[in-house]
């Protein structure tokens, strides 16, 4: 995903942007906005889960219809 010095560069930068006094403060909100992001994303992936399971069995098929009872023939 990211290699050592692509983490060393964001953090450098990060700690030029914000400085030594800001860059805690700005971690932890970005902490819990991630907390809070995938939170949410787990429930959204409960709540879908959820609805797609069935809520009641299935309900069996219905009998079959008894045969028709056949005209009689008239005799020739």
């Amino acid at each position: 995903m990211f290699s050592v010095p692509d983490i060393l560069v964001v953090s450098v930068l990060a700690l030029l942007l914000f400085g030594p006094d800001r860059l805690p403060k700005v971690m932890r909100q970005a902490g819990r906005f991630m907390r809070e992001v995938q939170s949410t994303s787990h429930a959204f992936i409960a709540e879908m889960e959820r609805a797609a399971e069935p809520s009641e069995p299935p309900m069996p098929p219905p009998p079959p219809a008894p045969p028709e009872p056949r005209e009689a023939e008239p005799d020739a």
